[in-house]
């Protein structure tokens, strides 16, 4: 039988990232011994609140169909903290509730730029990009962001990426994996070359909350017409699995969002939504606590890494998530993440996953309890210091 060619564009790199993680899921299920740092799932509760909201409006009878744009009252909520934190007031009607941030990527793309078109991505970033660009058919160009540089914007390579099909530029700040955030100053470079290029900008700003004071620099207030905002409660709420996203635009882009939403999802749970409202309202202290959380085990875990001979530490400065240089082992990134989940049960990314630039680095995530992270610690320890000799 044959298959649409869109099965090939959405396979491949990004797919297969996850198999180790999978695998270390699958052992966690059946009882064995493993430590999962290889996906940013907060190991933290989520705001009791919020799961009372979410239980009581369940237990009343919200189970029924909710607009495909998002209820006007999570909407009202969720417009009232991009404002808050970007400084760009918007109407509810430039607000549209997706199913997680991944959710409103895809939408975005595919309504932003088709066959023929050119998407920019800044490179590292996280492994599903590629296949959410491509689905509807447009090329992904990679904009190298070089690791000896700290991951940080090149001009250079950016100008040179831009072609007369180039539609739109994606990027996350904080980024996934290097935990970079985007300075204003090159915020200022990007706005510029979008405006003289006519460019799209979409800003993936899912861990913007765990950046200290729970914001990053934005270019949402100076051009609307253009910033395509994407956030979600998952990361900042610890409530992932709840798929509470959204996209923020011009009007003419979540009317296209929402025509989208109609044939394929149509409209988050009501319970959830209510429940996000709840998050967004009277449980902003919560995202405070996941911040704090990060950063305690982001200095716990550099410390204990940082004493480990053949590897290198990146200290993010926001985020879930940790990139280690492991060349120095002798090994593939590749093949010490196989290895080490293989002997010692210890699942993280191999950095390739995530781009070019992270090749010869494997991505851990520090959003878990420190007994965890230290024991990590001690199996990697073991495995560079007396494994490897032995090998």
């Amino acid at each position: 039988m044959k298959f649409s060619s869109l099965v090939n564009r959405v396979a491949g790199d990004g797919a297969d990232a996850w198999r180790t993680h999978y695998a270390a899921v699958a052992a966690r299920d059946r009882g064995e011994n493993v430590i999962i740092l290889s996906v940013g799932d907060p190991d933290l509760p989520a705001p009791p609140s919020v799961v009372d909201k979410a239980i009581a409006n369940l237990r009343a009878g919200d189970s029924r169909y909710t607009p495909a744009r998002g209820r006007q009252s999570l909407r009202q909520a969720i417009a009232a903290v991009h404002a808050e934190r970007t400084g760009q007031r918007v109407d509810t009607d430039q607000v549209i509730v997706l199913s997680g941030a991944q959710n409103a990527l895809f939408v975005a793309a595919l309504c932003l730029a088709g066959p023929g078109d050119e998407v920019l991505a800044l490179d590292p970033m996280y492994p599903t990009y590629p296949a959410t660009i491509e689905a509807g058919g447009a090329r992904m160009v990679r904009v190298r962001l070089a690791a000896d540089r700290g991951f940080r914007l090149d001009l250079d390579a950016l100008t040179a990426a831009i072609t007369p099909r180039t539609r739109a530029l994606f990027y996350a700040s904080p980024g996934n994996p290097s935990g970079v955030i985007l300075t204003a100053d090159e915020l200022d470079v990007i706005g510029e070359i979008a405006r003289r290029h006519d460019l799209w900008i979409v800003a993936d700003e899912v861990y913007a909350g765990l950046a200290p004071a729970g914001r990053v620099p934005s270019l949402a207030a100076r051009m609307p017409e253009r910033v395509i905002s994407i956030n979600s409660l998952s990361k900042t709420h610890s409530i992932p699995g709840w798929r509470a996203g959204w996209m923020i635009g011009p009007t003419e882009l979540t009317e296209h969002a929402e025509n989208l939403m109609i044939c394929m999802l149509y409209g988050l749970p009501g319970f959830i939504q209510d429940a996000a409202v709840t998050a967004l309202t009277t449980a902003r202290h919560a995202e405070q606590g996941v911040r704090e959380f990060c950063l305690a085990r982001a200095a716990l875990m550099a410390r204990e890494l940082r004493a480990i001979p053949g590897i290198g530490v990146r200290m993010p400065e926001a985020g879930m998530f940790m990139l280690v240089d492991v060349r120095g082992t002798g090994l593939t990134a590749a093949q010490f993440a196989t290895e080490l989940y293989r002997r010692h049960g210890v699942s993280v990314m191999d950095g390739a996953a995530f781009g070019e630039e992270t090749r010869g680095f494997v991505r851990l995530c520090f959003a878990t309890d420190e007994a965890a992270i230290n024991e990590a610690c001690r199996r990697i320890r073991h495995f560079c210091g007396i494994d490897l000799k032995l090998a």
